[in-house]
């Protein structure tokens, strides 16, 4: 492997391992402040993450860390209205329907996206690649799916939800390539429209899911605290799932945002002493062992340098990107994601959380 693809392969290192770090640090935080200071609106705290993390973006820009670079306005903000859509879709799935039922509507969010690339993109996936995914949906199904209660309104929004996320982080990541525009980039022009999405809906949605008004709560030094530790640690969340789905793909940051909520699960019991059960850890370790197959058959099928020529690797991608990439040639996706573990509350997630 040449300088270049080991440059690669520890820029993907360092994304991966940011947005893992930065994923599980927001939910044990946001947890705190949802859970223990009674700071349940989610969707408005979003906003608020998406509003700093454009400032900091562009006092980044004003000292000439990145460059501005602007491409079609009419494709920015309908990605940033999107993803602000998404987002809110997310949250009202979980404000209507059971814990069990919501982490069944993120394990949906992997095999819709595999359908989507497949039928509109002619992305191939291979049946090693299909079996791990199925191992590790299956494992984080075993580690969170408890209770499926169903309800029509609950199912349809359900559904919005993993259509809107999933064409949000494939655009995410065709658009960086179609446009040459980095992660930072494009993060900084749509920061602004998802932003104002979420301000404008957020009050009122928080407002019908939790019938509370986020201008009337009581903001003690505490929750202002943890407020802005979540607004600050939001930064590198959003940041971190950008550069990923740029240098990865869709799946492969859908991947390791289940990782990401296995942690969180193993977190919440040693730091929180929440309940830990034999089927957590049976779901988790059997997650993991999905999560390294799927990362093992992506680097085997993942192209040589010496296969094809670059002009021939640029253009025609498949789904051989492996967590950690092997080559230069495997280069390619957070929303709202949405890789967190839920609480009874609408609980801070991107399409991005989806931690």
């Amino acid at each position: 492997m040449g300088l270049a693809g080991e440059k690669f392969q520890l820029g993907t290192v360092g994304a991966l391992s940011l947005s893992v770090v930065s994923s599980v640090s927001i939910v044990i935080c946001n947890k705190a402040l949802m859970s223990a200071l009674g700071f349940i609106f989610a969707t408005t705290l979003t906003s608020w993450h998406l509003l700093v993390t454009f400032c900091s973006l562009h006092v980044a820009l004003c000292m000439k860390l990145f460059e501005h670079k602007p491409f079609d306005a009419r494709t920015v903000m309908g990605f940033g209205v999107l993803n602000g859509i998404s987002i809110g879709l997310l949250n009202l799935s979980l404000g209507f329907n059971s814990v069990g039922f919501y982490q069944m509507t993120k394990l949906a969010i992997i095999p819709c996206t595999v359908i989507l690339e497949t039928l509109f993109f002619r992305k191939k996936f291979s049946r090693y690649i299909q079996l791990s995914l199925s191992v590790l949906l299956f494992g984080v199904g075993v580690a969170t799916v408890t209770d499926l209660q169903l309800n029509a309104m609950g199912s349809v929004l359900s559904l919005l939800a993993i259509v809107t996320t999933c064409i949000a982080q494939i655009m995410t990541n065709t658009i960086q390539k179609k446009f040459k525009v980095s992660s930072t980039q494009l993060l900084y022009q749509s920061c602004p429209y998802q932003a104002l999405t979420l301000f404008i809906v957020g009050p009122f949605l928080d407002g019908f899911l939790t019938n509370k008004n986020v201008f009337a709560f009581a903001y003690t030094p505490q929750v202002l605290f943890f407020i802005v530790l979540s607004c600050l640690i939001s930064v590198s969340v959003n940041f971190s799932t950008f550069l990923v789905i740029g240098k990865t793909s869709p799946v492969t940051y859908q991947v390791l945002g289940h990782l990401k909520t296995c942690l969180v699960l193993a977190f919440g019991y040693v730091l929180l002493h929440d309940p830990f059960s034999w089927r957590n850890i049976l779901g988790i370790l059997i997650a993991v062992v999905g999560m390294g197959l799927y990362s093992y058959f992506c680097t085997r099928e993942a192209p040589k340098p010496t296969e094809a020529s670059p002009q021939v690797t640029q253009v025609k991608e498949g789904e051989s990107d492996p967590l950690i990439a092997d080559s230069l040639n495997a280069a390619e996706n957070g929303a709202a994601a949405t890789t967190d573990e839920p609480l009874k509350v609408p609980m801070w997630s991107s399409k991005y959380a989806r931690a």
